[in-house]
C-alpha cells in the first residue's frame, strides 16, 4: 500500500510579471511614478449648481397664475373627497391656477378603463392646459420629475408617496396633495426667510 496522490484543485500556473527583469526592457510595464501632493494646491470638488431662479432655496418663478402638473391619483382622489380641482385649487393658492396634464398622464388614465371614466372627462375639461411629452413610454412619474426638474415654474400635485418623496429632494418645488377633504400644499424645505404658501 502505496501513499495516495491528491488532486491540488485550482492550481494556477506561476506567471512572470510584467515588470520583471527577465522580461526586455520594450515589453516591461511601465512604472507610475506617485505625485507628491501639494498642500497649497487647491481642492477640486463637484458642488451641484442650483437654478439660479433660486434665492435662498425659494423659487422666484412661482407667482400668480400659478402653473400645476395634476397626476393620475391627484384627480381620482379628487374625484373621490368630490372636490372641483380649478376652484379647490384657486381656494388652496388665492390666486388664478392654470392645471396642466401631460400626455402621460392621460394614456395613464385612459388606460385605467370604464370604471375611471369621470377622471377621464374631468382631464379633458377645456380648463385644463395639455403638455406634450416626447419621450418613449407612458410611465408618468419619471415624465413629471424631468418636467419638474427641468422647468421650476411648476407645482406638482400629487397622493402619490413615493413620486412625493423623490420631487422632495429637487429644490424649489411644491407639492400639493389633498387632506381633509381640501387642497393643501406643503412648503419649501430649508426656506428660511422666505415667504410661506
Amino acid at each position: 500500500m502505496g501513499k495516495q496522490k491528491t488532486k491540488k484543485f485550482a492550481v494556477m500556473k506561476r506567471m512572470i510579471s510584467l515588470k520583471d527583469q527577465r522580461i526586455k526592457e520594450k515589453d516591461r510595464a511601465k512604472t507610475t511614478e506617485k505625485k507628491k501632493k501639494d498642500p497649497s494646491e487647491l481642492k477640486e470638488r463637484e458642488v451641484t449648481k442650483h437654478p439660479s431662479c433660486l434665492f435662498f432655496q425659494y423659487n422666484t418663478q412661482l407667482g400668480p397664475p400659478y402653473h400645476v402638473i395634476v397626476d393620475t391619483n391627484f384627480i381620482n382622489f379628487s374625484i373621490k373627497a368630490k372636490l372641483d380641482i380649478v376652484q379647490s385649487m384657486m381656494d388652496c393658492l388665492y390666486a388664478k391656477c392654470i392645471p396642466y396634464i401631460t400626455d402621460c398622464v392621460m394614456a395613464e388614465i385612459e388606460k385605467l378603463g370604464m370604471k375611471y371614466r369621470v377622471a377621464l372627462r374631468i382631464a379633458k375639461d377645456p380648463r385644463f392646459e395639455r403638455l406634450p411629452c416626447t419621450h418613449k413610454g407612458t410611465y408618468a412619474d419619471d415624465c413629471l420629475v424631468q418636467r419638474v426638474t427641468q422647468h421650476k415654474c411648476y407645482i406638482l400635485a400629487t397622493v402619490d408617496r413615493d413620486l412625493k418623496r423623490r420631487v422632495r429632494k429637487i429644490p424649489g418645488v411644491p407639492i400639493m396633495y389633498i387632506s381633509n377633504h381640501r387642497f393643501n400644499i406643503e412648503r419649501m424645505p430649508d426656506d428660511y426667510g422666505a415667504p410661506r404658501f
